[in-house]
């Protein structure tokens, strides 16, 4: 009889939503970000529309550099639209709850969107590799069909790579405090809450960040040393400059993302499109 009752209790404990509390540290003041938020926002959103519209009806940008900066741009719209609506909400209506499913699907497409990322910055990484220490051999190798195969192959990867990470959270027994201190579901921040053991949770997340996230940069940074490495070489100056401003673009985006990789997940969304759109829209 008490095994029954204890059972029941652990059932009617089981939660069927979670409390997202808002930004660390200012849960007090954080209204007063609104504003801002909403207004960097709506300048992703502008921002990344007017870099993929050049580029359509530019003839000239038509080109893989500038097409992986395009795609660039959606995957920063995606990952602004799965993470600010929410934040908003919370700040404007006091809308914290959030049901478990919904919490689960943004978890997976954040950790979606930030792979892309990576994985294109990879891409981009090649493109500028290519073109630099194989000029010759550029136009047949990266053309408009290698970008395809390449993205296409980046969101089948990151896609169902990702898929275990809801998955895994969903398997857990949450069933006392649903508290998210924080402003997203962040996959951390989930499991954190869940009564039983979540090591297999951890596992996998260092696996992603150690394989996945960890594999693309040390490729990013091989090819850029490599580049480097060509470019020394060039006994003119004019051609050495020509040489490293075509990776400008790719490298300022590089370096935005080394530079906020330590961040949380709503920091990092929240700063990153101010400082990665301007450079774009310098180059475009």
């Amino acid at each position: 009889m008490e095994t029954s009752t204890s059972v029941a209790n652990n059932f009617s404990l089981q939660i069927t939503q979670f409390i997202l509390m808002g930004l660390p540290g200012i849960h007090s003041w954080q209204h007063w970000l609104s504003l801002p938020l909403a207004l960097l926002y709506l300048l992703a959103l502008g921002a990344n529309s007017l870099i993929m519209t050049t580029i359509h009806r530019e003839p000239t940008l038509h080109q893989p550099m500038y097409q992986f900066l395009a795609i660039l741009a959606i995957i920063d719209i995606g990952l602004a639209t799965t993470i600010m609506p929410k934040i908003l909400a919370i700040f404007w209506f006091d809308d914290k709850a959030i049901r478990i499913p919904e919490c689960l699907v943004q978890m997976y497409a954040i950790h979606c969107f930030y792979s892309m990322e990576s994985g294109i910055f990879l891409c981009m990484a090649i493109d500028r590799y290519v073109a630099i220490c194989h000029p010759l051999q550029y136009p047949s190798i990266v053309t408009n069909a290698f970008v395809v195969k390449t993205t296409g192959f980046m969101v089948l990867r990151n896609g169902l790579l990702m898929i275990p990470v809801p998955v895994l959270a969903s398997q857990r027994h949450y069933c006392s405090r649903n508290e998210i201190d924080h402003c997203l579901c962040s996959n951390w921040g989930v499991i954190s809450l869940a009564c039983d053991d979540i090591t297999v949770n951890k596992f996998y997340q260092l696996f992603l960040a150690w394989i996945l996230i960890g594999s693309d940069m040390a490729l990013v940074f091989s090819s850029y040393a490599l580049i480097l490495r060509s470019v020394l070489r060039l006994s003119s100056a004019e051609a050495l400059y020509k040489a490293l401003s075509t990776c400008k673009p790719h490298g300022l985006c590089a370096q935005n993302e080394r530079a906020q990789t330590g961040l949380s997940e709503a920091a990092w969304a929240e700063k990153r499109y101010v400082h990665h759109i301007t450079p774009a829209l310098g180059d475009l």
